[in-house]
């Protein structure tokens, strides 16, 4: 059986800095205010020019990760493409990236769980590779969501968490199974999925709320969050998907050289740390100037330890994340 690793990384973000001030410009809010909550002080927001895409962003972020590693599209077997905001409704954006790639007929699959997006991914993508089935598989974890925030007070409690950008890997398989891919755990729970979700468009209600335009469409089309629980939710989950992990590769939390965890907010992010009890320079966040880009933030991460040059031969990574369905899932990569 293969194993698979990653051989090259890459992102893209918009060039448009959207600061806290900026925000305080829009909405009852301060820097203050969003910095003690979330610990986010920027995020990058497509401008209307730029047309944001989601499948624009993935596809510059996929040059850059086959660039690093020495490959091109016709080397790629085929895709998985996780997002929650895709460039139609349908279809998802993976067969976008696959024609501006120039892939020809190879599959792309698209993959909808939401912050855990990227690692159920990775997971899809391994399998592959573990069976024989592909030999390399691009993987992409890309948003636009700010075109979907209400940037009102109203909106405050979602508008300032969110930011675009999109995050790349490329799996290629190995016959040592000592490196790349250890494992990979996901988990999910349904009766929670009112408390993280955008109710529509959807064929709950037939989609015709959007039509007829009823007085409760606010609170089906925009985003809806329950952040007391959500957050309980994720400083418990997190720890315990990262401890199921290291037990089935007879790991201890000492031999983590890097942990990464989903960057939904910087308060979460320190409390698993607490958790875990890692000391900081074992864990990398990069949420203060990105803000929550859910699926994209983990191949982002690790684009930007990339090009810090703080990947290194024979690392153990540990990934984790948490998010709307409820879902979450870690990763063991030995580098």
């Amino acid at each position: 059986m293969f194993n698979s690793k990653i051989i090259g990384v890459g992102h893209f973000v918009p060039e448009n800095i959207v600061t806290n001030d900026d925000l305080s410009k829009l909405m009852d809010t301060s820097d203050e205010w969003i910095q003690e909550r979330t610990g986010i002080k920027e995020r990058r927001f497509y401008t209307p020019g730029e047309k944001g895409s989601t499948a624009i962003m993935a596809f510059k972020a996929s040059k850059l990760a086959m660039k690093r590693a020495k490959v091109t599209a016709d080397d790629i077997d085929a895709i998985v493409f996780a997002t929650l905001s895709p460039d139609y409704y349908f279809p998802g954006s993976g067969v976008l990236l696959q024609e501006m790639l120039k892939m020809g007929t190879k599959p792309a699959i698209d993959l909808r769980a939401q912050c855990s997006g990227f690692i159920y991914a990775l997971s899809v993508a391994d399998q592959f590779i573990k069976t024989g089935m592909y030999k390399k598989i691009l993987v992409i974890g890309s948003e636009t969501q700010s075109v979907a925030l209400d940037l009102t007070t109203r909106g405050r409690g979602m508008g300032v968490l969110f930011g675009d950008g999109a995050g790349a890997a490329i799996l290629e398989a190995t016959e040592d199974n000592t490196k790349g891919i250890l494992s990979t755990h996901l988990h999910s729970q349904g009766e929670f999925a009112d408390v993280l979700c955008v109710r529509e468009p959807g064929t709950n209600k037939g989609g015709k709320v959007i039509y007829e335009g009823q007085h409760e469409m606010y609170d089906l089309i925009s985003p809806q969050m329950d952040g007391k629980l959500v957050f309980k939710n994720a400083i418990t989950r997190m720890p315990e998907v990262t401890m199921e992990a290291l037990a089935k590769n007879n790991l201890t939390i000492e031999d983590i050289d890097m942990f990464l965890p989903h960057q939904a907010n910087l308060r979460i992010s320190q409390m698993v740390q607490r958790f875990l009890k890692l000391p900081d320079e074992k864990v990398f966040n990069n949420i203060q100037k990105y803000g929550n880009t859910t699926a994209a933030t983990l191949p982002i991460l690790l684009s930007e330890l990339w090009e810090e040059g703080r990947i290194k031969e024979g690392q153990l990574f540990a990934l984790a994340a948490f998010g709307s369905g409820f879902t979450w899932a870690s990763a063991l990569i030995r580098w």
